[in-house]
């Protein structure tokens, strides 16, 4: 016999309390809404809602196009290290370029650029060593650029590429 006792509708005494305390309209529980696994990821990771994850892959891809049609070879998209994630690492000519890319819908919160902060450029710097030394390519040329991808409502995207966006050592 479970330890359960089942009544004769078939509820047990848990089942029944909290049938009544939905019933008295008093919550049942205190606890954060029930999100999506996806949602609970996003969030748990640093990063925003759905939209604005899409608005930052859209923006990711728009930048791998603009970086081909230059001329830049693409070796490696949204590069997990410890530290965080490279969006993405290109070559153009014998020259190793890490890429970070800043999406945005509008300039209400600065124009993207103003985004990669001096802490965030020294999280890049830190991922591409850890890139130089997984790749085993020590001693090659790198250059640090961000690609900025203005998203307006109802306009065709904007998409600047600053090379030399930032120095390894500044």
């Amino acid at each position: 016999m479970n330890a359960l006792a089942i009544d004769e509708m078939g509820m047990t005494d848990r089942g029944r309390a909290a049938t009544l305390r939905r019933l008295s309209g008093k919550p049942t529980h205190y606890s954060r809404p029930r999100e999506s696994r996806r949602n609970r990821l996003c969030s748990w990771c640093g990063m925003g809602s759905h939209a604005t994850v899409a608005l930052g892959i859209s923006g990711e891809n728009l930048a791998r196009e603009e970086l081909t049609r230059r001329g830049y070879a693409i070796l490696a998209t949204r590069y997990r290290t410890r530290s965080g994630e490279i969006d993405i690492v290109a070559q153009d000519g014998a020259t190793l370029v890490f890429v970070e890319v800043k999406t945005r819908s509008s300039e209400d919160y600065g124009i993207p650029a103003e985004a990669v902060t001096r802490r965030k450029q020294r999280r890049i710097v830190t991922m591409a060593k850890w890139y130089l030394t997984e790749t085993r390519q020590h001693g090659c040329l790198c250059r640090f650029d961000v690609v900025t991808v203005l998203c307006r409502r109802g306009l065709l995207p904007v998409v600047d590429v600053v090379q030399n966006a930032f120095m390894a050592g500044s």
